[in-house]
């Protein structure tokens, strides 16, 4: 069988690419990315010998390129995204060309060339901010930021695209990811290299906004099992059952790494902060799938992969 990924030089794609050729030994990939800032070949360079794997650099927005991957493959899953909110809050039109016409250049292409599956990866961000309770996948939809509402578009487009024309689409909604090969500047990876650097650590406003954590293992695993064993047309959360304040995951990395308060340097908060994302995925956890890592090894972990491999982000900061 073979596979189509796109955005898989990226954080949650190369993470994915390595799991899936490792879970599926029949299976081969064919990595479409675009490596813009945040997708490096170097996240994959382990398996640039792999006979099951293949990359080929290009846009998501190239029609002809598209088409021509896809009428090769037996599967799409789709990473590739803009992804970045405070990016999306500076300059929102790359991020509404990649996330929404990207994912319409693909749903075309499986018109004209059918797979069998198509697994869209979005996020929790869809569904806004929630005070109390957790989201459900019939949740109203409700994105705050542009790289949301981008992300929003693609996700309802992908149903469209199954109600009218009768696409095999799943569609995954994740909560925060973190782990290695992770662009610093999202903020576990951004805090730990500022730390190990010598420089303070930027928090947003109080640090009590509260995000749902997954390690991207454990996301992987998820995703894979989705694809496996999803409806088509149904949505399914993947979250980590982890909240956290921005200021307790902080104040953790700190105490990791040797740290105390007098480095948290507080910053003026994001425009339209969500408040808190939180994800019921009773859904997922009825078909038998459940995260395995705990919250603590796997900061642990991403600790030390971050200082093992000082190679792969000392040439993305300042």
């Amino acid at each position: 069988m073979k596979v189509l990924i796109t955005g898989g030089c990226g954080f949650i794609g190369s993470n994915f690419i390595r799991y899936f050729l490792s879970k599926h030994k029949d299976c081969r990939v064919i990595n479409l990315d675009k490596l813009t800032y945040a997708g490096r070949r170097e996240s994959l360079k382990d398996l640039a010998k792999n006979p099951r794997y293949k990359f080929v650099k290009g846009d998501i927005c190239n029609k002809k390129l598209v088409r021509s991957l896809v009428k090769d493959v037996d599967e799409i899953i789709h990473f590739a995204a803009e992804s970045h909110v405070d990016r999306s809050i500076n300059g929102p039109e790359a991020f509404l060309r990649a996330n929404i016409f990207g994912t319409y250049v693909l749903l075309e292409a499986i018109r004209k060339f059918p797979v069998k599956k198509f697994l869209f990866i979005s996020t929790d961000e869809v569904y806004g901010s929630i005070k109390s309770g957790k989201f459900r996948e019939t949740s109203n939809l409700a994105p705050n930021s542009p790289y949301a509402v981008s992300k929003t578009s693609a996700d309802l487009l992908c149903r469209a695209y199954f109600k009218t024309y009768g696409l095999p689409i799943l569609i995954t909604r994740s909560s925060n990811n973190f782990g290695p090969y992770q662009f610093p500047e999202k903020v576990i990876p951004l805090f730990i290299t500022n730390l190990m650097r010598g420089k303070k650590v930027p928090l947003y406003g109080s640090g009590k906004n509260i995000r749902d954590w997954i390690y991207v293992l454990d996301n992987c695993a998820g995703l894979d099992f989705v694809r496996q064993h999803g409806r088509f047309g149904e949505t399914y959360n993947v979250g980590g059952g982890n909240e956290r304040k921005n200021i307790q995951i902080t104040k953790l990395i700190l105490k990791k790494l040797h740290k105390d308060d007098s480095w948290i340097q507080p910053v003026a908060d994001r425009l339209g902060h969500d408040w808190r994302y939180a994800l019921d995925c009773t859904k997922l956890k009825k078909m038998g799938w459940r995260p395995k890592h705990s919250f603590s090894k796997a900061l642990d972990e991403t600790i030390k992969w971050y200082i093992k491999n000082q190679w792969w982000w000392k040439p993305l900061v300042k």
